[in-house]
């Protein structure tokens, strides 16, 4: 059975990278004894697809991995015994059955959403909400994205699915997937170099609240949150 796990990151281990967290899991799954399927072959690891890497220093709300468990359980016990080996900052959310057919976590990922709000100290000076909407009227927004060999100039809007300010927060929803993932900390940049400013490294706390996939009805584009593709069992 294919099972999809939801969990949220908070407080010190959002320092903690992705492939340390992989681990982490690894070894959670099996303090809490549950019956993995592993590999065939000389060297077999666990059955287990994490759907979208978390950058260091964010917090989620909303992280994913998909297991294949050999016999079976129910929801509310698999999050039990996992809760019961998580570390502090690191919480079980749910635990659903996958349909047989389902593409794993990480190539389901189409989009994420995302909050974005100030330090205190390092609050934007003017009215946030009606200079960013403002901002957005522009019919591009254009910035230079550092790739592993060279710079490659982008237009951020076709990717901002939605967006809103409200109490000086932003929220973004913004594509994830793996053809044009783009980070909501390049729309604040741009936004604020438009303005003449410049934005800290440190300015922003962001928490990713949710990570979704797509579906497509009669050429009309909804997301819905990653979980929502299985069952709770």
């Amino acid at each position: 059975m294919k099972i999809r796990i939801k969990f949220s990151k908070h407080g010190p281990v959002r320092f903690v990278g992705h492939l340390d967290m992989m681990r982490y899991f690894q070894k959670a799954i099996r303090r809490a004894d549950l019956d993995i399927v592993y590999t065939k072959g000389f060297s077999p690891h666990q059955v287990l697809s994490f759907a979208q890497p978390l950058g260091v220093g964010l917090e989620s709300d909303g992280e994913y991995f998909d297991i294949e468990l050999n016999s079976k359980t129910n929801s509310t016990d698999i999050v039990e015994r996992l809760n019961n080996t998580m570390a502090d900052g690191v919480t079980i959310l749910s635990a659903v059955e996958l349909p047989d057919n389902a593409g794993n976590a990480m190539a389901s990922v189409a989009a994420a959403k995302y909050q974005i709000c100030f330090r205190e100290g390092f609050e934007y000076p003017d009215n946030l909400e009606t200079d960013f909407m403002d901002f957005m009227k522009n019919e591009k927004i254009t910035v230079t994205k550092q790739t592993k060999k060279s710079e490659i100039i982008l237009d951020l809007k076709p990717s901002i699915f939605e967006y809103h300010v409200l109490s000086d927060r932003f929220y973004f929803l913004v594509d994830a997937s793996s053809a044009g993932n783009i980070k909501p900390t390049l729309i604040v940049d741009a936004f604020y170099r438009n303005k003449g400013l410049q934005l800290g490294e440190f300015d922003l706390l962001i928490t990713r609240m949710d990570t979704y996939g797509k579906i497509t009805d009669d050429e009309i584009v909804t997301y819905k949150p990653l979980e929502e593709f299985g069952s709770e069992f």
